[in-house]
């Protein structure tokens, strides 16, 4: 399953919105208000809760500088990944989109697609007002 958010502008340049995703504490600003916790473990990994649905760890796996944010599930159970994706418009502007990528069968697809899709949506969107 892919599913890709729409593109925003952020009024920031790209190494400082750079620094604001990859500061893994800074996704607690950018969740959804159905926000029921919100934990870093480590640098590297934070959990999160969404009211009704059950707790989800993601880790860092890969960073590229100034580009790119990817982060997994830290459970095999449910494999996918969480991209960020940066381009530089201009000195003060960056084009932000997130991808969100996971292996499940049709069933689980079938009822995890409106969720995921508006879970990356506001995290898109209150991104784009960092």
């Amino acid at each position: 399953m892919n599913i890709e958010s729409e593109k925003r502008i952020v009024s920031k340049n790209i190494k400082d919105v750079y620094a604001f995703i990859t500061d893994l504490k800074n996704f607690e600003k950018l969740m959804p208000e159905s926000i029921d916790k919100f934990e870093v473990i480590d640098q590297d990994t934070f959990l999160f809760a969404l009211k009704g649905m059950p707790q989800i760890v993601l880790k860092r796996k890969e960073q590229m500088a100034y580009n790119k944010l990817v982060l997994g599930a830290a459970s095999d159970k449910l494999p996918f990944t969480l991209t960020a994706d940066l381009m530089e418009i201009t000195e003060s502007e960056t084009e932000v989109g997130l991808v969100f990528e996971g292996e499940f069968n049709a069933m689980m697809a079938m009822m995890i697609k409106n969720p995921i899709t508006n879970f990356i949506g506001a995290l898109t969107e209150n991104l784009s007002k960092i």
